[in-house]
């Protein structure tokens, strides 16, 4: 009979802080299933703190002593380790040695020297205040997140007599573990589906949460086509099938504190002979775009119905033509003239006003010319706007603008 495999025993840590001050004690106990083993005596507790193997063989013990412990019982593997840290300072910030892990709350404490009360209190993450208090309270994410990783840290004063300068604790590490992986969404194969599209959505749970229960939800877009429940996959109707639509999907907890979505998966349509007929491009596969990207939509083109029908003409020299009903081709020589397009007709619209725009703008060119000329030279502008005797110049002025030529005539006097 082969021998039993046992899982690693858990090991916890009492009270649940990775950091002490100096001088404490704290507990820790090893907790393993033990089948019934044909040996009959006690199953002992190995205990190690780093490579080094402690004396005692009890179920828990009291440690207060740095360092990183494990525990093994008989035939079991070694359990996760604790890191355990003690500390000489004045103020410490407590987090649990515990993962913890999305959706489930993160509480930090921290605590002064031998519970002295911290006022004008600060907590920090990755260097940036996040909460204040003004005595001594734990800071409480109460769903946390993958973006609440990182390094925390605390502040405040303390009366010893008299109040304190502010001082600061040491930056503890804090991993926010993921619960669950981001979905994707597949297509199964049609082995499996009799001929239909069923898509499923898959993901992964972490480890040490496979028990976690999941739901997930179907969207065409930003529709729902199917609202939560415990089936991960879903059967595309049919008369959606003929058109390529895009489809994404989400997974998320029952209380739905975590909620994550795939990224889009494009479903190419079916279509039909006389559709593909008109197309030179390949027919398009299933792909999977990004969460940002905006999905496209291909349907086929509605057939007018204002077009008249047509009729072939059998044995007729003219292969391939198609005329309309009730037309039949008469003897003679056939000449086909094109038709002018909308391009040609829109060019022969434009052609007066084009030339009367380029017209316009050659006057504007002379206009133009004649006032750099009087910015130039001044004797000349002058010449232009004295009155005199002789053939004058009749010039526009505009209130507040630079005088412009307007235009140049000759008067008989």
């Amino acid at each position: 009979m082969p021998p039993a495999t046992l899982e690693k025993p858990i090991l916890s840590l009492h009270p649940p802080w990775t950091t002490i001050f100096k001088g404490e004690r704290v507990t820790l106990r090893c907790d393993g299933y033990h089948p019934l083993l044909l040996e009959l005596r006690p199953i002992s507790t190995l205990w190690y703190l780093g490579h080094a193997l402690l004396p005692s063989h009890k179920k828990s013990i009291e440690v207060q002593t740095p360092g990183v412990y494990r525990c093994q019982t008989r035939g079991a593997p070694v359990s996760d380790p604790i890191h355990l840290s003690v500390s000489n300072d004045w103020l410490i910030l407590q987090v649990p040695y515990a993962a913890v892990f999305e959706g489930e709350p993160l509480v930090m404490r921290c605590r002064g020297w031998y519970d002295k009360v911290v006022y004008k209190l600060h907590y920090y993450h990755d260097g940036q205040a996040v909460r204040y208090f003004h005595s001594s309270t734990n800071y409480t994410v109460l769903q946390a997140r993958a973006s609440d990783s990182g390094h925390y840290q605390c502040s405040g004063t303390m009366r010893i007599p008299v109040e304190s300068a502010p001082m600061f604790s040491s930056k503890v590490a804090v991993t926010v573990q993921e619960l669950f992986q981001t979905p994707v969404l597949r297509t199964l194969s049609p082995r499996e589906t009799r001929g239909r599209v069923v898509l499923r959505c898959e993901t992964r749970l972490h480890p040490q949460k496979r028990d976690t229960p999941l739901q997930f939800a179907f969207y065409k877009y930003s529709r729902p086509v199917r609202r939560f429940d415990w089936v991960a996959e879903y059967t595309v109707p049919e008369p959606e099938v003929e058109e390529l639509e895009s489809y994404w999907c989400e997974a998320a907890t029952t209380s739905r504190s975590v909620r994550k979505r795939s990224p889009w998966l494009q479903l190419p349509g079916r279509g039909s002979a006389q559709d593909l007929a008109f197309t030179t491009a390949p027919a398009p596969q299933a792909a999977a775009l990004a969460p940002g990207d905006k999905p496209l939509s291909f349907r086929k083109t509605p057939v007018s119905r204002s077009v008249p029908s047509v009729t072939s003409v059998p044995n007729s020299t003219f292969a391939g033509l198609q005329l309309p009903a009730g037309h039949v081709p008469t003897a003679g020589t056939h000449v086909c003239a094109p038709l002018p397009t909308s391009v040609e007709q829109s060019h022969e619209a434009l052609q007066p006003k084009m030339d009367l725009l380029l017209r316009e703008m050659q006057l504007l060119k002379g206009l133009l010319s004649r006032v750099v000329l009087g910015l130039k030279e001044p004797q000349a502008l002058r010449e232009f706007t004295e009155p005199s005797e002789t053939p004058t110049s009749h010039i526009s002025v505009s209130p507040g603008t630079p005088e412009t030529i307007a235009g140049e005539g000759r008067v008989d006097s």
